[in-house]
């Protein structure tokens, strides 16, 4: 491996183009042969990175971290010509947001360059917005948190762009004002409707994507709730945080972690145990889900409706 490839990507964060790597000596052969060994990962033409393990603690986020990848390559290999910025999900990949929903077959960039949408080799050019407050993130022009939500709840959908705006909202990278603001100023983009529907939805409490789409599934099965809701026993003491409360009675929690392996894991299970006893001794019911369940609605009313149905027997001292 050449030692000038590792601190190239060192300083351009995970991927070099060919001029950048001819530039530093390293010829076409010798990119080509280090390819072949698996040294370097050809990106897309003209765009390279140095393989990153896939292990069981990232392989959820492989796909993700691939998809970045590929927009810091775009973005530096047409740098190369033109100024452009990350746009729409390619954006959010950029931001660190998470990527539910999305078409990762494409890169968006926006340009001044352009006045219409061009798609061409699995990148779509589009008109930078006007006065779009642009910036760089990790050494990549980006268009901002606000402009990449709005774009891509209005083009990849509700739950795209709710997910996105929960946890950008979490981490305090934007806030509901610069939403407003920015859906305001992109009125007329085709899709600015999802967007707005987005935002009226958007619970800047959630914790997860799995909590975002949980929180969606409930509000489209007609099921009201309140998210991180603070437990306390019948003497006052606090028993749990918990992720939605239904009714007041009824606890919905989102498990992502379908797996428990190791002592660890046997020990989560018992503390998780325990926490559920308390909370049905103080005559709560909990319903549990996990990732396949959020594709499978019925199944979720159900869950629900029967959790309403013990929990309202209890509360008139009826056999559940």
């Amino acid at each position: 491996m050449e030692d000038v490839l590792t601190v190239l990507t060192t300083a351009t964060d995970g991927v070099f183009t060919r001029t950048q790597a001819r530039a530093l000596g390293v010829s076409d052969h010798r990119l080509r042969m280090l390819v072949r060994r698996g040294e370097v990962r050809r990106v897309r033409a003209g765009a390279y990175a140095l393989p990153v393990a896939v292990t069981e603690k990232n392989r959820a986020t492989a796909a993700d971290d691939d998809y970045l990848l590929r927009v810091r390559a775009i973005v530096a290999a047409r740098l190369a010509t033109t100024k452009v910025w990350a746009s729409h999900h390619a954006g959010l990949a950029v931001h660190g947001l998470p990527l539910h929903g999305v078409d990762l077959t494409h890169v968006d960039v926006a340009s001044r360059d352009v006045d219409h949408a061009r798609l061409r080799d699995g990148m779509r050019v589009v008109p930078l917005p006007k006065d779009e407050p642009a910036m760089i993130v990790h050494g990549v022009p980006v268009c901002s948190v606000a402009t990449c939500l709005v774009q891509t709840a209005a083009v990849s959908g509700l739950e795209a762009g709710l997910v996105a705006m929960d946890a950008a909202s979490h981490a305090g990278l934007v806030s509901a004002g610069e939403l407003r603001s920015r859906i305001e100023h992109l009125g007329r983009f085709r899709g600015v409707p999802r967007a707005r529907a987005a935002l009226a939805q958007s619970d800047p409490a959630a914790e997860s994507v799995g909590e975002s789409r949980t929180r969606l599934l409930l509000s489209g099965l007609g099921i009201p709730c309140r998210s991180q809701v603070e437990i306390l026993g019948s003497d006052g003491e606090f028993l749990a945080r918990v992720d939605f409360l239904v009714d007041e009675r009824v606890i919905v929690e989102f498990d992502g972690a379908v797996k428990y392996a190791g002592a660890s894991g046997r020990a989560a299970i018992v503390a998780e145990k325990a926490r559920e006893d308390r909370l049905r001794a103080e005559g709560y019911e909990v319903v549990r889900l996990v990732w396949s369940d959020l594709d499978a609605p019925d199944r979720v009313a159900t869950l629900v409706r029967q959790a309403r149905w013990r929990a309202d027997c209890r509360a008139k001292g009826l056999p559940v």
